[in-house]
């Protein structure tokens, strides 16, 4: 009894999920959960979609979406994921935030060309601890049969045996599947090694929905289009084994208008967290957005009402920029609160339109006696992140791009020192949408 996608009726991609609202190639959803999610934009593959659709309107089900702890913060890339759960709970469901405290032991070879590093199970623990406040902000948690809840897969995949693991679940699965799914297939093309520990991670995966289904009552797992191939063997596993229903929801993978992975800058990923990345540095990547992507991006990331979403996109020229204004309040004010997203705003409009020093611009610590010696300009602003490398930064300069407290400088090798202070600080700016305050301690 090997894993096959036994059921055809399975919703697949098509020109229609390009456009957020078009409807023209898909099936016409009655529950209010996946209109919402059509409508918005989120879909991009479900497996029996007429199933769950009905499944939906019947009464609350319960979803969840995996979230390993690789670090002490997640990023803006998986703030589609945390707005799928928002969404399902909007439209009256129940939301399960798995954090994979077992499978981050592993790591999701999908989309990687090498393995990732192993970490302790303390730092995995403090990771968890850190990452979980963020999901607060979203999803409103509790007991209750729409109340999200926080689990952590250590809690059964740490206490299998290896012979229990593939006498119960290792039958299921065939090596020549295995090796057709993409997270594989891509590895073993590039000749880059894969090792058995991160081979199992599939089969960790479709465990873990199968644990979620039978402790909690979960018939949906969702995730990014990556996800795919484990997503449907969950389906498959419990629709075997446990002959229940079970379902698949896919994201579509994100990038801008021009073609970048969404989320990442000159000074690395978008961080959630505030002690990662300041309130302020959060809202200016979202004013930072391309025209294209305003419209698509309030869908996705703001509760803005549909119909004021399509007022703002049709903005043109000068215009879009209070379209994004609008955005980055509403992106900001969801993740660190109505009152830091002001904040951030006042604070962009005394930088850029005022010309003033505010406290909540983002700060770059050097040591005082490293300044009174004198730092070149072009390395002050790659550490700053205001570019990517020292040459980014003489090329910036060289056009006229780059600001020392609001004064252009085309040197980008002068050298700065205590004697460009101004109240405590100097202020650097790269371009009209970057400023850095430079703060010796």
């Amino acid at each position: 009894m090997t894993l096959e996608l036994s059921d055809p009726s399975v919703l697949e991609p098509g020109p229609s999920h390009s456009k957020p609202g078009a409807m023209t190639s898909d099936p016409a959803f009655k529950s209010e959960f996946l209109r919402l999610m059509q409508t918005r934009g989120y879909i991009h593959q479900i497996t029996h979609p007429a199933e769950l659709d009905s499944a939906s309107m019947a009464g609350p089900i319960v979803a969840y979406i995996g979230f390993d702890a690789t670090a002490p913060s997640l990023h803006v890339g998986h703030l589609f994921s945390i707005m799928t759960l928002r969404r399902l709970q909007q439209s009256g469901h129940k939301p399960i935030v798995l954090m994979g405290g077992g499978t981050t032991k592993v790591g999701d070879p999908t989309d990687k060309d090498q393995q990732r590093p192993l970490l302790t199970d303390a730092q995995i623990q403090g990771n968890i601890d850190s990452i979980k406040t963020v999901f607060q902000r979203f999803l409103t948690f509790g007991d209750g049969p729409t109340d999200a809840v926080m689990v952590n897969n250590a809690e059964w995949l740490e206490s299998f045996g290896y012979l229990q693991f593939l006498r119960d679940y290792g039958v299921h699965f065939t090596i020549n599947r295995m090796l057709s799914f993409d997270s594989v297939k891509t590895r073993l093309d590039r000749e880059q090694p894969m090792t058995f520990l991160e081979f199992n991670y599939m089969l960790m995966q479709s465990v873990d929905f199968l644990e979620l289904e039978r402790r909690y009552g979960c018939v949906l797992q969702m995730g990014g289009s990556d996800q795919w191939g484990n997503i449907v063997n969950g389906v498959e596993l419990i629709r075997r084994v446990d002959q229940k229903p079970a379902f698949g929801l896919t994201t579509p993978l994100l990038s801008t208008a021009s073609g970048q992975k969404m989320g990442k800058t000159v000074g690395g990923a978008v961080w959630l967290n505030a002690d990662m990345r300041s309130p302020y540095d959060y809202w200016q990547f979202w004013r930072n957005t391309e025209d294209a992507d305003v419209g698509r991006f309030m869908r996705l990331f703001t509760d803005l009402p549909l119909d004021e979403i399509v007022r703002l996109e049709s903005l043109e020229g000068a215009q879009i920029n209070e379209a994004k204004k609008v955005l980055a309040n509403a992106a900001t004010t969801l993740l660190h609160g109505e009152e830091a997203a002001k904040a951030a705003e006042a604070a962009a409009v005394a930088a850029f339109e005022q010309g003033q020093v505010s406290g909540d611009l983002p700060t770059f610590e050097i040591p005082k006696a490293d300044l009174e010696a004198g730092v070149v300009l072009a390395a002050l602003a790659a550490d700053a992140g205001l570019a990517a490398s020292r040459g980014e930064a003489r090329r910036l300069a060289q056009g006229g791009g780059l600001r020392v407290n609001d004064q252009a400088e085309t040197d980008a090798n002068r050298t700065l020192n205590a004697s460009d202070l101004v109240d405590g600080v100097v202020k650097l700016a790269a371009g009209k949408k970057k400023i850095v305050l430079v703060r010796p301690v």
